[in-house]
């Protein structure tokens, strides 16, 4: 039984049965990764990174955080290109370490997805009452809060968002593709608002000091506005319904991340520009600066770019954790009969289901805020192990094909790893814990079912 634990499985076994519908394209995959990439880092966590940990170089913070995900962007579009899969990590872990090291990184994978599905949730519903307000309406305090808060007792706007993304995601994928182009539209338009407004607004006093945090601070804001760049891994998951997944894959990739980080540090140097930094640890420091330059409907718009931007996060973040709880079930670890794929829509309906109750009912009745912490961890463990996956793949499988070849090897891959390490480093202690607590969760569920199921085990190897 144990000999299964560092036994990898072969390339060609990510070929299943009732495959998903290939209808993604590479402009499709972009704006996936644009939709699950641009969100909470843009309209909040720049203000906040900037009063509390780097000041205006945040957007340092931000070049660092999107360097070392161009490091695991660029091995994952190695692997994606080379060996496939809707697992993403998983996968990749699976066919370079084995089972044992897939099955922890497929765990934390979940964690990180149904986390910031959740979290995202709770931060859309809090935009959405904004916009009721603006309007003049409101809903009782009952229906927009939690339990654990006074007068709460379910976040409905939360629950009802992820209801929806369920039966959306339901439909056929292209459907779904739709969707996330509109919104995606939408929260763009929002940015280059912000942007074209506050380019003829900057006092170049508000950026001195500019390390009023030194550079310890720098790294230290880098590791929390990762948490923005976090997504893109989504797309990897889309493998298997990507037209040409050898060449719009790797694009996919690629090409939303770098349009992210330039989006991320232009926004950055323009927040900081216009207002002091010691100002904006604000749940909507964009609109508020716009409010301050006199733009009274930019609470309102900005509102609504949040709303859009947040629900394409929640779309491509369910997405993915959906292909990776099919990925597992294909292999066992989780009950197959999860992995069925509707016949009309090619959609795996019946993980999705589940997965959206779980979500709606962590977003409306728990304070799940804190999880939110443990997302960047589970999240930088898995690229370090991508990264360290390229290497390992050179060494063990020279033959493979690689449609897409991550360049100047071995160095980048050595330099991803260590550099998602050396964020994982610059996390709370108390995050640590959590992550441990939760790997052990996920060891514990391994011996007791996933080891006996495998299909490792039943086809003998």
């Amino acid at each position: 039984m144990f000999r299964q634990l560092f036994t990898c499985k072969p390339i060609d076994g990510h070929k299943r049965e009732g495959e998903l519908h290939r209808t993604l394209t590479t402009f499709d995959l972009t704006l996936m990764g644009i939709g699950a990439i641009i969100g909470a880092g843009v309209f909040v966590l720049t203000g906040l990174v900037a009063a509390t940990k780097a000041g205006p170089a945040v957007v340092i913070s931000y070049a660092v955080a999107g360097l070392a995900s161009l490091f695991a962007a660029l091995a994952y579009a190695e692997l994606a290109a080379s060996i496939g899969g809707t697992g993403s990590a998983y996968s990749y872990a699976y066919s370079g370490f084995g089972e044992l090291v897939a099955w922890i990184i497929g765990w934390n994978l979940l964690l990180e997805y149904i986390a910031a599905v959740s979290t995202v949730a709770i931060g859309w519903s809090g935009y959405v009452m904004s916009l009721l307000q603006s309007l003049g309406m409101s809903l009782p305090t009952f229906l927009h809060d939690s339990p654990f808060t006074q007068g709460g007792f379910v976040n409905l706007p939360a629950v009802l968002v992820i209801l929806f993304l369920t039966w959306l995601l339901c439909l056929d994928v292209r459907q779904g593709a739709r969707f996330n182009f509109a919104i995606v539209i939408v929260k763009l338009l929002t940015i280059f608002f912000f942007i074209s407004v506050a380019a003829f607004n900057v006092k170049p006093s508000n950026w001195s000091p500019f390390f009023p945090f030194g550079f310890e601070g720098v790294i230290d804001g880098a590791a929390i506005v990762f948490f923005a760049y976090i997504g893109f891994d989504a797309l990897s998951t889309a493998v298997e319904e990507a037209i040409e997944p050898q060449r719009s894959v790797p694009r996919g990739i690629l090409f939303s991340l770098l349009l992210c980080t330039a989006i991320y540090i232009t926004v950055a140097a323009l927040l900081t520009g216009i207002e002091p930094y010691t100002l904006l640890s604000l749940e909507s420091p964009v609109a508020d600066a716009l409010l301050k330059l006199g733009y009274r409907f930019a609470g309102g718009l900005i509102a609504a770019g949040a709303v859009a931007g947040l629900t394409s996060v929640m779309f491509v973040m369910f997405y993915g954790a959906s292909r990776i709880v099919l990925a597992m079930s294909r292999d066992g670890l989780l009950p197959h009969r999860l992995s069925l794929i509707a016949g009309k829509s090619r959609t795996p309906n019946t993980i999705i289901i589940v997965l959206g109750v779980l979500m709606a009912v962590l977003a409306g009745f728990l304070p799940i805020n804190e999880v939110a912490e443990m997302v960047n961890i589970g999240t930088l463990a898995a690229f370090a192990f991508v990264c360290a996956g390229v290497t390992v793949f050179r060494y063990r499988q020279p033959e493979l094909a690689r449609p897409f070849k991550l360049p100047y090897d071995p160095l980048i891959p050595i330099l991803g790893t260590t550099s998602c390490i050396y964020l994982m480093l610059h996390l709370a202690t108390f995050t640590w814990w959590r992550f441990l607590v939760w790997t052990i969760l996920g060891l514990i569920v391994y011996f007791i079912y996933g080891i006996r199921h495998s299909m490792l085990r039943s086809s003998g190897n």
